[in-house]
């Protein structure tokens, strides 16, 4: 397909944004609907760019998207800057990953081990040369790595830069909800709605939709450094406690993000249990933590799939489904703007999108 396409978005989170601003670049007509943009789960998100750090055992399929993601991530945020001069959070320093005692640093051991076998650039640290990099560690900490590709944006920074970009792209934004897909006065759609594609209709055959989409909640807290503490972190601390998974996430303005729990119990709202557990948790990584000011609690809601994959591709003539990228959707923007773009334009995308066919769960 050539020419200037009409293309509908449906979605205006990170991925659908970054794959209208892709469309709009290529010289097509392209409107975003969306009821509350910049409001899903790209507004609780973490924002780490990590294909090593994010490696969860038995989801090798995941791996080859996760590493082109990262490959392609500075042409994303070379395209926002084209268009807008707003703050994308965009920082390059790296990970550290930290055990708290003997326990976590096996795991770690094992986990470096698994990350290497599968090409992953991984080094080892001392606990010296960990506390080098980042002094504000706690000296009781039993193990470090480093993963040097590792980068991070900061989600609501970089969401309010691409709806910028979109607009100065000439993309057209618009504040309603599409119910079905057959109201749109597009050549292509692109379902991009997150947990919200489920009750979206006009695509697919029979009476329910074949995208199995389950919501998986997450307490993400907001802490703000103070001023003789700044900078608190330079890098992504990851760390395991007892087992337990938490990161922190030094921000450019000052802020400290501190994540996150998962948990499938239809609470919309930040536990008590959880945000006790993440600050807990994550004084123990680093203490300082308990001089900053807290700033805010809340929970989002990312759209998981049954294998824990996406579903990106083409479903009929008229429709591309991108959406159930779960914890990984701002790493996996960048794949989903890029192959989102050229599935809409009938050409064959770059990556091999096999493993997120979307009807596979029909």
């Amino acid at each position: 397909m050539t020419g200037q396409l009409d293309v509908a978005v449906v979605g205006a989170g990170i991925i659908g944004l970054a794959t209208a601003l892709t469309l709009a670049d290529r010289g097509h007509r392209v409107t975003v609907y969306d009821p509350a943009p910049l409001s899903g789960a790209s507004h609780h998100a973490g924002g780490m760019l990590a294909p090593a750090a994010e490696v969860v055992y038995k989801q090798e399929p995941l791996f080859p998207l996760m590493r082109r993601a990262a490959e392609w991530y500075p042409e994303l945020i070379d395209l926002t800057g084209t268009y807008s001069s707003a703050h994308t959070g965009y920082r390059i320093e790296g990970t550290l990953v930290v055990g708290r005692d003997r326990a976590d640093r096996e795991h770690l051991e094992n986990l470096r081990a698994y990350q290497s076998a599968h090409g992953m650039s991984v080094e080892p640290l001392t606990m010296r040369r960990a506390r080098s990099l980042e002094p504000a560690l706690s000296p009781a900490l039993a193990g470090a790595v480093r993963l040097p590709g590792d980068r991070q944006v900061q989600p609501r920074q970089f969401t309010q830069a691409l709806y910028a970009a979109c607009a100065a792209a000439g993309v057209r934004l618009v504040d309603e909800a599409v119910a079905d897909v057959r109201d749109l006065p597009a050549d292509q759609v692109v379902i991009c709605a997150g947990l919200g594609a489920r009750d979206i209709t006009g695509w697919y055959e029979g009476e329910r939709t074949p995208l199995k989409l389950r919501p998986v909640y997450g307490d993400v807290l907001q802490l703000r450094v103070p001023a003789h503490q700044f900078p608190l972190l330079n890098h992504v601390v990851r760390g395991f406690v007892e087992s337990r998974p938490v990161y922190l996430i030094p921000r450019g303005d000052g802020t400290l993000t501190i994540g996150a729990t998962s948990r499938e119990d239809e609470r919309p709202q930040p536990q008590a249990g959880g945000v006790h557990q993440l600050l807990r948790d994550a004084i123990e990584i680093l203490p300082a933590i308990e001089d900053c000011d807290f700033i805010e609690a809340t929970t989002g809601a990312r759209p998981g799939t049954p294998d824990d994959l996406p579903y990106l591709g083409r479903v009929n003539d008229r429709v591309v489904v991108s959406t159930g990228y779960f914890r990984h959707g701002i790493l996996l923007a960048s794949v989903a703007a890029r192959c989102g773009a050229e599935l809409v334009e009938k050409r064959a995308p770059s990556l091999d999108l096999s493993a997120c066919t979307v009807m596979r769960h029909a």
